[in-house]
């Protein structure tokens, strides 16, 4: 259709410009008025027919356009929600990075605490230890020297009570029995030395 508009209106411009001009008026000529009305009358049944194309197209460009507008909306909008998102999990990320190292940190400071904690315990309970040990080592020590001392004591009142030498003393008979001697019989010095020994 629009080229037959275009088509006639070319008609029409070469009718008036082949039209032949009327003597002494450079501006007149003179085309044939049948041919022109008809000419005109289809331009003008043709030119509704174009307008209302030409309307429908440049509706249809402004509903594409407006279309591309909200589609162009949308997908800034998605984009926009998709980089928040992110931002919000990459701050996720990092809190929870700082978290697990904050949490490690106390768990090894923690560690080294109980770790330190437990060596000087250990190092108190040895010397503890060591000093009990050593304290009841010397108690046995001292028992078992007043034991000996009382002991050679005893042996030698009893050699200075013993029969005298020129009457010779009778070897004991293995069957003879064996004398019994109760602690109050034996002399103050060994009964305090075997009750020293006992503490």
């Amino acid at each position: 259709m629009e080229n037959d508009v275009l088509e006639m209106l070319e008609t029409l411009y070469a009718m008036v410009s082949e039209a032949w001009g009327v003597p002494l008026g450079n501006d007149k000529c003179i085309i044939e008025r049948e041919k022109v009305l008809n000419a005109l009358d289809d331009i003008k049944a043709k030119l509704p027919v174009e307008l209302a194309e030409a309307k429908r197209l440049v509706s249809a460009k402004e509903e594409f356009i407006s279309n591309a507008k909200r589609e162009a909306e949308s997908i800034r909008k998605l984009a926009e929600e998709r980089a928040r998102h992110m931002v919000e999990e990459q701050e996720i990320m990092r809190e929870a990075r700082t978290k697990s190292q904050e949490v490690m940190a106390e768990a090894e400071a923690s560690s080294r605490e109980m770790v330190e904690s437990a060596q000087t315990r250990s190092t108190e309970l040895r010397r503890v230890a060591w000093e009990y040990v050593d304290n009841s080592l010397r108690a046995t020590e001292e028992a078992v020297t007043t034991a000996l001392s009382a002991i050679s004591g005893v042996r030698a009142k009893f050699a200075d009570i013993s029969v005298p030498e020129a009457t010779p003393e009778k070897a004991p008979d293995p069957q003879d029995p064996v004398p019994t001697i109760r602690p109050e019989d034996l002399p103050d010095e060994l009964r305090y030395a075997d009750e020293g020994a006992a503490e």
